[in-house]
């Protein structure tokens, strides 16, 4: 099936109710007890919700609550049996707002947390999560390197956002090489995997990554000596946000004229959600990876998209599809946990959840608590007349 179809079967199914139409593919929620109201509920637990509702990162946390939402509304408000109350913190955007949000969470005494936009947040609040076992179930960024034992991640770990692209430029460059820039606030960790696997695979970099601060907004410097070059084939860009934006209309601008133009490659969020509609045409072609897209081909993507569209009148994010698992994870944890139900007993039967049946399509936890999952190559194009991230091929299994 070709993308443009899967989007007009998405569409249709959207504007049909997806309620009704996709009524047969509640099983590949990753739960037995989906939309099932009909027994007495098992009580009430308390779930904390520790996201960005202020900041930079805000239509992150708008995405991220939008996604664990859904899951509740689907699965009639209930986790594993129990009714839901949820208690909101506010993440912001440094690690002190962070750490703030999740002693709140702590004094409110909830049971477990979903959330966290930043993996610098997620440092920060390590400890306390640790020493007062508290599950916490990350759907967004998260340092490689991060021991735990109630921590477990519904995203990735942040090198694979490299990983993921490096064999595929490398094959892409035909003897050429791989320019590669980034914020020197987030990026490194991706950078690193990205040149890692670009040079296992037999790939060459041009010199060594440029890194900007966080706030720069001006990347000429950097584009202009590669529009001459006789080299490189291909550039590597780690950016979000506000910097996302402008580094991908700069690119279109000093590449206009020049055919072919060196293809443009990074991890999914350089053009996702709301960045794609901000950057306009200036996106078109852009190359990224990413453990989802909203036009996958499965029976839970079919539900999941088509719900969010309905609800939201916009396609899902990645954001969104994690918080989402979150939930799928949460109750399915619930309904396995036997005699007293607490943080500890909690944790344990998160190490016992099998598959989780994904709109990313079926993933499991790994050993370091983070999802073995399959990621894809996406371009963007223009389907009708909206511009999409479209799935192009898959890529590696990480994790």
């Amino acid at each position: 099936m070709s993308q443009l179809s899967r989007r007009g079967a998405l569409r249709l199914l959207g504007s049909l109710g997806a309620a009704g139409a996709a009524a047969p593919f509640l099983s590949a929620c990753g739960s037995s007890n989906d939309d099932d109201t009909s027994t007495a509920s098992k009580g009430t637990v308390k779930i904390g919700l520790l996201l960005p509702e202020t900041g930079a990162n805000k239509f992150i946390g708008d995405d991220m609550r939008q996604g664990f939402d859904l899951f509740l509304t689907l699965n009639g408000r209930r986790l594993g049996g129990y009714d839901v109350q949820l208690v909101a913190a506010d993440e912001g955007e440094t690690k002190e707002s962070a750490k703030a949000a999740m002693e709140k969470l702590k004094q409110e005494k909830v049971l477990a947390v979903t959330g966290i936009a930043s993996a610098q947040a997620m440092v920060e609040v390590r400890d306390i999560v640790e020493q007062a076992h508290i599950p916490l179930i990350g759907s967004n960024a998260s340092p490689p390197q991060l021991s735990t034992l109630y921590i477990w991640r519904t995203s990735y770990v942040d090198t694979e956002l490299g990983v993921a692209l490096g064999e595929y430029v490398a094959s892409q460059l035909g003897g050429g090489t791989a320019a590669m820039i980034a914020s020197e606030s987030i990026g490194r960790d991706a950078v690193q995997g990205f040149q890692q696997t670009l040079v296992s695979a037999g790939g060459r970099i041009e010199s060594q990554a440029t890194y900007v601060p966080a706030g720069a907004a001006d990347f000429n410097s950097f584009l202009q000596p590669l529009r001459n070059s006789q080299t490189v084939k291909a550039i590597f860009a780690f950016f979000a946000g506000s910097q996302a934006e402008a580094f991908v209309k700069q690119y279109s601008a000093a590449f206009r004229d020049k055919n072919p133009k060196i293809p443009l490659f990074g991890p999914g969020f350089l053009t996702e959600g709301p960045l794609l509609k901000q950057q306009g045409d200036a996106a078109r072609d852009v190359w990224t990876s990413f453990n989802y897209s909203p036009d996958l081909d499965n029976a839970a993507n079919r539900r999941f998209a088509a719900e969010y569209q309905k609800k939201h009148q916009v396609s899902p994010t990645t954001y969104a599809m994690a918080s989402y698992d979150a939930g799928a994870v949460l109750n399915q944890a619930l309904g396995l946990v036997e005699g007293e139900l607490s943080g500890e007993s909690l944790n344990a039967a998160i190490g016992r959840v099998g598959q989780i049946s994904s709109p990313r399509g079926e993933w499991q936890f790994n050993t370091n608590r983070s999802p073995q999952q399959r990621w894809y190559l996406r371009q963007v194009r223009w389907d009708g007349a909206v511009l999409s991230n479209n799935v192009v091929s898959e890529l590696d299994t990480l994790g």
